[in-house]
């Protein structure tokens, strides 16, 4: 496989103006669009977090729309990545919204 082609697994959480303005519902549409799996909720802190799988080029791809773009309502303050690892297989087969 090419590098661009590793599947990676990262954990994600996002601060700011992120709850009551759809973000999870434009996230999990920019990440089938990207062709990517994993979830996403809103927690009671008030932030967005989740988890994102797939092919490095894309992960990069949705990382930088979850720091700099979101939903058009929606205010980034800051994006928090973590536990970045390879992976073997996709965990999940879709994305899906988390209640």
């Amino acid at each position: 496989m090419a590098e661009g082609d590793t599947l990676i697994s990262v954990d994600y959480e996002i601060f700011g103006k992120v709850q009551g303005v759809f973000f999870r519902k434009y996230t999990q549409a920019e990440g089938k669009k990207l062709g990517l799996v994993g979830w996403v909720q809103n927690t009671d802190q008030g932030t967005v977090q989740g988890q994102l799988q797939g092919p490095v080029s894309k992960v990069r791809l949705m990382q930088e729309w979850l720091e700099t773009k979101g939903s058009p309502k929606s205010h980034i303050n800051r994006a928090n990545f973590r536990n970045e690892k390879v992976i073997l297989k996709l965990d999940y087969s879709d994305f899906q919204i988390v209640k």
